[in-house]
């Protein structure tokens, strides 16, 4: 029998999980599929194009913080080539310990989604990270804070959730797979700011 998404994120939220997804949960396996499928310049720019959108949001609630940012491009130099690994990587772990300083739990899931597409130029094993850590925010951002208890039912508060994210799971009547349909890796797009010039 198969376990519905929002079943899986309210038994994790009651277990205190930090993270309300993982990797191998069944309605993710699509999603690993194809990427499993894709060469790796095409994983980096679909990890890289997402992060921006969660960078910008990082950006508007924590204007003074660049962390952000900079794992961002540093990620996107790294991927060309032109900055070195241990620099790239500083960057990316400096926007992780992010996470251990904002109040909410939903940005420090977003940080962590941000740290995790910017480690898909070392590894490809990090792209699912990405959408593990946005499903976390986004669920969060609904009302479950770090203590684990959702304000209502998840599901039922998606259609008041904002950004690109939320649309994507208002999109269709399966949310999360509305979502992960959104971000399949054959749609894939860079960021404008960024050519997509990657190794």
């Amino acid at each position: 029998m198969d376990t519905d998404w929002t079943d899986l994120a309210l038994t994790r939220l009651k277990r205190n999980h930090r993270l309300l997804f993982l990797p191998d949960d069944p309605f993710l396996q699509e999603l690993a599929l194809a990427l499993d499928e894709q060469d790796r310049r095409a994983v980096i720019l679909w990890a890289l194009g997402l992060a921006a959108e969660s960078v910008a949001r990082l950006e508007a609630r924590y204007p003074g913080d660049r962390r952000p940012r900079a794992a961002l491009d540093a990620a996107w130099l790294w991927a060309r080539g032109r900055l070195k690994m241990p620099v790239a990587q500083r960057a990316i772990l400096d926007c992780h310990a992010m996470a251990k300083e904002v109040a909410a739990a939903a940005d420090a899931a977003l940080c962590h989604a941000v740290g995790q597409a910017c480690g898909t130029v070392h590894t490809a094993g990090h792209a699912m990270g990405y959408p593990v850590y946005e499903l976390t925010a986004l669920v969060r951002a609904l009302g479950a804070g770090r203590g684990g208890r959702a304000r209502g039912g998840a599901a039922a508060d998606l259609p008041r959730a904002s950004g690109a994210g939320a649309r994507r799971l208002r999109a269709g009547r399966r949310p999360v797979g509305a979502f992960f349909a959104a971000m399949r890796p054959r749609r894939l797009s860079p960021s404008p700011a960024h050519t997509p010039e990657c190794g």
